[in-house]
Order: C-alpha cells, then sequence, then structure tokens
C-alpha cells in the first residue's frame, strides 16, 4: 500500500469534500480516503498496483477540482 497527502483547489463547502470522497473512493485499487475541507486536502491509501497518484488526481480533476500539492 502507499498513500499521499493531496492539496486540493476548488472546495468551497463540506459538500465538495463529500463528493470529492465519494468520487475517488470509486477509482480501482484505493482502500481509504479522508477529505478535510478546512485543511483543502485529502489523504489517500491505494494499491499502487491497481492505481497510482497520477491516475487519482486526473480524476479529481475530471471532477471539477484541481491538485496544486502532492505529499508522500
Amino acid at each position: 500500500m502507499e498513500s499521499v497527502t493531496l492539496q486540493i483547489a476548488g472546495m468551497h463547502c463540506e459538500g465538495c469534500a463529500a463528493t470529492l470522497r465519494a468520487l475517488v473512493e470509486r477509482e480501482p485499487g484505493v482502500k481509504a480516503v479522508a477529505v478535510s475541507y478546512q485543511n483543502g486536502a485529502a489523504r489517500l491509501l491505494y494499491d499502487p498496483e491497481q492505481t497510482g497518484a497520477e491516475r487519482l488526481v486526473a480524476a479529481i480533476g475530471r471532477a471539477g477540482f484541481r491538485v496544486i500539492g502532492c505529499a508522500p
């Protein structure tokens, strides 16, 4: 398993955070998601054999949010 913390722009409320969490949870290989509207961040735990950070960033972008930072 690998984890990554993504700084995300475009969340305007807790509803945005919930939408983002639900979207990312559907991606193959994602095991856990925690999204914080207050911190503007999402912490993801995923199986690198099924997905990667780049794919997760792309999924977030398709939902109308923008990843502005990434840390392991």
